[in-house]
């Protein structure tokens, strides 16, 4: 994202970065540490949702006019495989947008294996 960008705390808590937003596309990550972990020591699932959901947020906003933001409807994910170390990387795009309801998929990387592939409606509101 630009250095023009909100504030995201949240984002910053994980530790998620973005590595670009263009064209209805976003890229982002987030490198493990325990803190991101659940009991049994593989990445929460919460992690990845966040990394899809947010990565969707960015995309879709690359396509949106100056008085035009977005809200997530809903996002189904599913999870293919766990992540122990390194990091996560997400790769979103936009799959349709309308004037009022856009739809994006976003699959989830721990190295090159997918680990999650989502499925997300956002509505496209007037500011």
């Amino acid at each position: 994202m630009s250095d023009s960008s909100p504030p995201h705390p949240f984002a910053d808590t994980l530790g998620l970065s973005f590595d670009g937003s263009a064209d209805g596309q976003s890229r982002c990550r987030v490198t493990l540490r325990p803190e991101l972990m659940n009991p049994h020591g593989v990445v929460h699932g919460a992690v990845a949702y966040a990394l899809a959901d947010t990565g969707m947020g960015a995309a879709l906003y690359t396509l949106l006019g100056p008085e035009e933001s977005c809200a997530t409807i809903e996002i189904k994910i599913v999870y293919l495989a766990s992540a122990r170390e390194g990091e996560l990387v997400c790769e979103t795009k936009v799959v349709r947008k309308g004037s009022r309801v856009a739809v994006l998929e976003s699959e989830v990387f721990a190295s090159d294996r997918l680990i999650a592939k989502a499925l997300g409606t956002y509505s496209i509101l007037s500011r």
